[in-house]
């Protein structure tokens, strides 16, 4: 120890400055449906996920795989091909480098959004200049909640409400708590995600950040899987009436206005800003604030309303500040929770303009990214937008938000017109 620092003195060191953070690619495989029948099974979850690094390495030949300086991969299940520090066997299986680190990471539905957060916290530091970081879920080969052993205080010692540990029965308990968001109004909101997925379909505006995946079933042969399988393109108010409510008697959540069980990877590359300057890396949008916070485990569904609130004031914005709202749709009265409480419509065209996890799924751990992805290319579609949010709610109460600035926009990376 310097005798500065021993004797109180301050260090002479120069304070460290906090770098900006840049999203320069991402990508996913097409989700499936989890099951025998889904296009994933059979399938392992590890070589989903070494199926988006590779594709990420292909589309950026300018980043060199010794630069990439950690591999961060999510999963909720860390077992089976889920587990064994699935950002260091993937790095390893999808041929990176031995000198490439790489960690696994958990919270749940939030899995690839920390994973991002977490790695962009060490670039803005200074450790690292270059990471993947992702999620994988094969909710096919690890059913939600399979080998999980809750502690028995959460019920005897009433810790938390018996219904925090069923994602279906808080999302019944959300309707309960703000009695104006029908059923009627979530059906009609997951008709709207249907139709917007598939109009973006339509237009090219999915198919560029999908990854094809060969898979191999016995009596089958070979398909490749190039695009997502759980959209239903054309689903009626009439058909969603007609679903029942598995989580209550006579309730208002039914499959058809929730995400289903589903598989799929995401990844990501981000950059500090110099490192993206230096190696020629494009530049798709820039991290301004995150947070996470906690909420009643009854009611995850809102936590994305407080970790919004607290990533407004880190970042000095305002709800009014957010041009595109990119939110998971776990359920739609979660998403419109959000909507109600900011003031927000539940057609305005700001939100999910390509539809959400209602039609293309949510394998769980995996969906940060795939929010990212498409307010990456919305950004590129729309220079007039600023700021966008990418937002989601979190098993056992918490939600998660990043905000991220358009470097199309015309004052990007300034303050009040002077460069930041």
């Amino acid at each position: 120890m310097s005798q500065a620092r021993h004797s109180g003195e301050p260090s002479s060191r120069s304070p460290r400055a906090v770098r900006d953070v840049v999203f320069v690619d991402g990508v996913r495989t097409p989700f499936g449906r989890a099951g025998e029948k889904g296009i994933y099974a059979g399938t392992r979850a590890d070589d989903l996920m070494v199926k988006c690094i590779r594709e990420l390495l292909r589309r950026n030949p300018a980043l060199p795989a010794a630069r990439i300086d950690e591999v961060a991969v999510a999963a909720t299940t860390q077992t089976g091909d889920q587990g064994l520090t699935l950002g260091r066997t993937a790095a390893l299986l999808a041929g990176l480098p031995r000198t490439v680190p790489g960690f696994a990471i958990d919270r749940m539905c939030a899995g690839a959004m920390t994973a991002v957060t977490t790695t962009a916290s060490g670039i803005g530091f200074g450790a690292y200049d270059v990471v993947i970081a992702g999620g994988v879920e094969h909710m096919g080969n690890h059913p939600m909640g399979s080998g999980a052993d809750p502690n028995p205080r959460f019920m005897s010692e009433r810790l938390v409400d018996p219904a925090a540990l069923n994602m279906g029965n808080t999302a019944e308990n959300l309707h309960d708590r703000f009695p104006a968001i029908t059923k009627e109004r979530t059906d009609a909101y997951a008709v709207a995600s249907q139709d917007k997925l598939a109009a973006a379909y339509a237009n090219g505006q999915i198919q560029p950040d999908l990854v094809p995946v060969a898979t191999l079933k016995p009596g089958e042969g070979w398909t490749l899987n190039t695009v997502d399988e759980p959209p239903r393109p054309g689903t009626t108010l009439a058909d969603l009436a007609a679903l029942r409510t598995p989580f209550r008697a006579h309730g208002r959540v039914t499959a058809g206005n929730a995400a289903g069980l589903n598989d799929g990877a995401t990844a990501a590359v981000l950059a500090s800003s110099d490192a993206a300057a230096e190696l020629g890396l494009p530049v798709r949008m820039r991290l301004v604030s995150y947070a996470y916070a906690g909420v009643e485990p009854e009611v995850m569904g809102i936590g994305p309303v407080p970790a919004t609130e607290k990533a407004l004031k880190n970042a000095g914005l305002t709800i009014g500040d957010i041009g595109l709202f990119e939110i998971n749709e776990a359920f739609a009265v979660q998403v419109l929770s959000f909507l109600d409480h900011f003031g927000i419509s539940d057609d305005d065209p700001r939100v999910n303009r390509y539809g959400g996890a209602i039609a293309v799924g949510h394998p769980l751990a995996s969906s940060g990214v795939r929010l990212m992805n498409q307010l990456a290319r919305q950004f590129e579609e729309d220079p007039s937008v600023r700021y966008g949010i990418t937002t989601m709610c979190i098993g056992l109460g918490m939600g998660a938000t990043v905000i991220w600035e358009n470097p199309h926009h015309r004052n990007y990376a300034t303050i009040e017109g002077t460069a930041a």
